[in-house]
C-alpha cells in the first residue's frame, strides 16, 4: 500500500496529533501503540476503529518500519 507523500506528511493520529508511520498496509502510532487501517487507499483515522497492538506486534511494526 502506498499513500501520496504529501498526504502522508499531513496525516496525524487523531488521539495525540502526532505523526504516523506507514507500515505494511496500516498507519501506526508507536507512541500509543495504535494501528489504523487503510481501506481502498483511504486512511480510516477513527479512534474507535484503531487497534491497540501488543508488545510483540509493536516490535515487529517498528522493525518493519525501519526497512
Amino acid at each position: 500500500m502506498t499513500l501520496d507523500d504529501t498526504l502522508l506528511a499531513i496525516l496525524v493520529c487523531p488521539a495525540d496529533r502526532g505523526p504516523l508511520l506507514l507500515i505494511d498496509d496500516h498507519l501506526y502510532n508507536p507512541r500509543l501503540r495504535r494501528k489504523y487501517r487503510i481501506d481502498d487507499g483511504i486512511p480510516v483515522l477513527l479512534i474507535d476503529e484503531a487497534v491497540t497492538v501488543d508488545d510483540d506486534e509493536h516490535r515487529r511494526l517498528l522493525a518493519a518500519g525501519q526497512d
